[in-house]
């Protein structure tokens, strides 16, 4: 049966996901997409820094540059070429089970990397394994989840966020320069969330129905366009204030410790979860994905203006854990409902990557907007350019037909 279906899949490459998951599948599903995120939110976090500081000491800074930037590149060619394998094997399962396993094993060794070099070379493939495991996992949900469930999905994803930076703090703190623990418990907390997706989820891609029509296709070539610009905006805006967050907080608010920093973001991502969740069920219930991600992208640009305005370290802090609230869940409903406007069960996995491109080009991008801003007029004027990023994210997407 499952050669079959597949069978089906090849031969009409257009999907409306008919076939409505059980509960027990979102769930696993969010807990699968929740481990990705862990894997990866610690290690950058804290495990390669330190890592790096080992190898080369004082310079740690440039050897991060370079890897960072290295990995980068790795994971927007890897996220396209996995989606596209996913997709022309017609399985996503097997890519995700070789994805964690590579991604897990890669981890490990990068833990005992002897050289810089070695390292360097080690994260370029662990950047590949582990979009190999990411862009055919959102591809599952594109193959099960139907329109009216996306909201609800996109409310589930945004709890991986909380959940990666909480996973940080989990990790053992031995005290020796031997870093194979923290990688051996990043390991083990991602293969406790993904393996239950890989056994016990469904096997076989849901009903499929008939081809869109050619000029319904050019509508939808422009939709698609447009979300990929929003997405890309809203990601410039968080990259930007992720960056330089620090050096803007200290300069408000010199007594402010690391650990209150930490809180404001983690006060941010863990109301963004309720966020998303309401959103999410009133964009299922009302059929208006669009409006609810035009209306984060506005919350988001009034964060930053008043952020730019403020005159107090209180105010300050408060519109940015609006700002870390509006931008992330702003991230987990665009995820959510970038399904829905690539229905093409045959081309979903590549559609993903291209769509993954929006998270690592404001790497390269954002830099250049930084330094031409910030030190001849100051974070206030580059908090502006980012609130106008998000404002024209929010008009792309309230520009949007709502059954797109």
């Amino acid at each position: 049966m499952p050669e079959l279906e597949h069978e089906r899949w090849a031969a009409d490459p257009v999907t409306r996901d008919t076939a409505r998951p059980s509960p027990g599948f979102l769930l696993l599903y969010a807990l699968a997409y929740a481990g990705g995120v862990i894997a990866y939110t610690p290690f950058l976090m804290l495990m390669l820094p330190a890592r790096v500081t080992e190898l080369v000491g004082n310079q740690d800074v440039r050897w991060l540059g370079y890897i960072v930037f290295a990995g980068a590149i790795a994971a927007s060619l890897s996220g396209v070429a996995s989606g596209w394998l996913s997709d022309t094997s017609r399985r996503r399962r097997e890519w995700v089970a070789l994805g964690l396993a590579t991604t897990v094993a890669l981890q490990l060794a990068i833990a005992q990397a002897g050289t810089i070099q070695t390292l360097l070379w080690l994260v370029v493939g662990w950047q590949m394994a582990l979009n190999l495991m990411l862009t055919p996992l959102v591809a599952w949900a594109g193959d099960h989840v139907p329109d009216d469930q996306k909201g609800l999905l996109g409310g589930l994803l945004s709890l991986a966020p909380p959940l990666g930076a909480l996973s940080a703090m989990l990790l053992p703190e031995n005290g020796s320069e031997d870093l194979g623990a923290k990688a051996a418990t990043i390991a083990a907390m991602t293969v406790t969330l993904v393996l239950p997706l890989l056994l016990f989820s469904p096997s076989a891609p849901p009903p499929l129905a008939p081809v869109r029509s050619a000029g319904t296709a050019v509508v939808h070539a422009s939709v698609t366009v447009r979300v990929w610009l929003a997405r890309l905006l809203m990601q410039l805006s968080g990259a930007a204030l992720a960056a330089y967050l620090y050096f803007w907080l200290r300069s408000l608010d010199p007594a402010l410790d690391d650990d209150g920093k930490m809180l404001l973001y983690a006060g941010g991502l863990t109301a963004s979860v309720g966020a998303a969740l309401l959103l999410g069920r009133w964009t299922d219930r009302h059929g208006r994905p669009f409006a609810a991600l035009a209306l984060t992208a506005v919350a988001a640009a009034a964060a930053l203006l008043i952020m730019a305005l403020a005159d107090t370290p209180a105010i300050a802090k408060l519109a940015y854990m609006l700002f870390a609230t509006a931008n992330a869940a702003f991230l987990a409903l665009h995820a959510s409902q970038t399904l829905r406007i690539l229905p093409h069960a045959a081309s979903r996995g590549l559609g993903i990557g291209l769509f993954n491109l929006t998270n690592t080009a404001p790497s390269l991008i954002m830099p250049w907007i930084a330094i031409s801003v910030v030190p001849d007029f100051g974070y206030a004027s580059l908090f502006v350019v980012l609130a106008l990023l998000a404002l024209a994210a929010a008009q792309l997407l309230s520009s949007l037909p709502q059954d797109a």
